[in-house]
């Protein structure tokens, strides 16, 4: 069950990404949700489906004037009033003062770890005169293992944490696990040059980085997810929510909204260079009978057929409403076309093999208009041939400004 949020943080921030923009079309959209929010009767602030609908709205129309980063802070806004995300997350990303505050709180919490170290390294030696790194890491290890045992607490005499206090301590958690990923100095000198080289990083190149990590990481998930033969599609949906990249470079981005007219609710769309719509509906990964033998032929089976039938049905929508969905939410799905995922070859039985299953689907495809199916597997050596050649591209552009 969904835990809906508003608020007075919310609301300010609401107003403050207004003045952001000077479209109109976005402006409206604000406006929209500054009334739901103030137009509750009994003084509190609006919330619930109608909220996070209504700033989903405000980040899709500004998807389609190709302002991402707008779109991504109505996005982390429709998060939180869904129950989905932390205010003290949202304060950090979008309240200066907050994020003030939290780097502080961190920047004294590692100040005192690194206190409390310091006096675990002196009891050590005091003890230990001729204490080795050896001996400190077996202490330090020893000292990360016991973490394990400590608790917060019953509050019957114990200590007791506020509902604000337990979210400081998963922010924490957040930070350890970026912390872990760092390198790892070898000695005080590397960790001079490391700093150095931090120091002088370009943003940009940075961002790059950052940004194909992250592309690793959720391709690795979604890899993950689907050689798991139990894998739903909710959790296919899960790992391949807001990676339009993997879908291949004709697409702009995911837009927020995923229902357009009362009958369709669109697993993943797409919007593509020109405005339209792209629709991509998912299904399993585990499917016996992507493709069957009859009478010596081979061809796609039951469910894939099922899958292409429901596509056919939300693109008929599309087209049957197009005036309605472009005056309202300014996305033209006339002649929308759509992807459908589905099965892997791994799974197929039958005796089909891996190239049969790929011949059988390129040749539906061939004689198809406006729906492709690919298998999971496909669509993940597609987006890792992506992968391989924007790193291999990134790697050139580095080497040419250290040469040029």
């Amino acid at each position: 069950m969904a835990t809906f949020r508003s608020g007075f943080t919310l609301q300010r921030m609401v107003e403050t990404a207004r003045d952001l923009t000077e479209h109109a079309g976005i402006q409206r959209r604000v406006d929209a949700v500054l009334i739901l929010m103030n137009g509750d009767p009994r003084g509190t602030h609006g919330k619930g489906k109608r909220l996070v609908s209504a700033l989903e709205d405000v980040a899709q129309e500004a998807i389609l004037h190709e302002d991402f980063e707008l779109a991504q802070r109505f996005q982390r806004f429709a998060a939180y009033a869904g129950g989905e995300l932390f205010l003290e997350i949202l304060e950090n990303y979008y309240d200066e003062s907050a994020r003030q505050r939290s780097e502080e709180y961190m920047r004294r919490l590692v100040a005192m770890g690194a206190g409390q170290a310091v006096a675990a390294l002196d009891v050590l030696c005091g003890e230990k005169p001729d204490a080795t790194a050896a001996d400190a890491r077996d202490l330090f290890r020893g000292i990360a293992k016991s973490t394990d045992h400590l608790g917060l607490g019953n509050g019957d005499g114990d200590v007791k944490l506020s509902i604000r206090e337990v979210r400081r301590l998963q922010q924490v958690g957040h930070m350890e696990i970026l912390l872990r990923n760092l390198p790892t100095p070898a000695s005080a000198e590397t960790a001079r040059i490391l700093s150095d080289v931090l120091e002088d990083a370009d943003a940009g190149l940075l961002a790059q980085l950052l940004e194909l990590k992250a592309r690793r990481a959720g391709l690795e998930a979604l890899r993950a997810a689907v050689d798991d033969p139990n894998s739903s599609e909710s959790a296919l949906h899960t790992r391949l929510k807001n990676q339009e990249w993997i879908f291949g470079g004709a697409f702009v981005a995911e837009l927020a909204r995923r229902q357009y007219t009362p009958d369709t609710i669109l697993d993943i769309p797409l919007l593509r260079h020109d405005g339209s719509l792209h629709v991509v509906e998912l299904k399993r990964a585990h499917v016996r009978d992507l493709v069957i033998r009859r009478s010596g032929h081979l061809m796609l089976g039951a469910s894939a057929h099922h899958a292409v039938s429901q596509a056919q049905n939300y693109l008929r929508a599309m087209d049957e409403n197009r005036a309605m969905v472009l005056r309202d939410y300014g996305v033209d799905t006339r002649r929308a076309s759509a992807t459908v995922v589905i099965g892997h070859p791994r799974y197929v039985t039958g005796s089909v093999t891996p190239q049969e299953v790929a011949e059988t689907l390129r040749t539906y495809n061939t004689h198809a208009a406006r729906i492709e199916v690919v298998t999971y597997e496909t669509l993940l050596d597609s987006a890792a041939r992506m992968l391989a050649l924007s790193s291999v591209s990134h790697v050139r552009d580095e080497t040419k400004e250290v040469t040029g």
